[in-house]
């Protein structure tokens, strides 16, 4: 069950960076697509980040 959770943790976390990346880069060309994107983008980004830190929880108690 703690290798599912440690899983899930590394793939939230290359979410997050991926948010983040194409976040910070719409930020960085400005525009349409910044004003219509960004603000999702970075909201999506702290979701993640949140269930990163859930399954780490998660793994954490599951743990022996």
């Amino acid at each position: 069950m703690n290798n599912i959770f440690v899983t899930l943790m590394i793939v939230a976390m290359l979410a997050t960076l991926g948010s983040l990346a194409m976040g910070l880069f719409a930020m960085v060309k400005g525009g349409d697509f910044n004003k219509k994107h960004g603000n999702r983008l970075m909201q999506m980004r702290v979701t993640l980040q949140g269930l990163a830190l859930l399954f780490f929880a998660l793994a954490f108690m599951t743990s022996k």
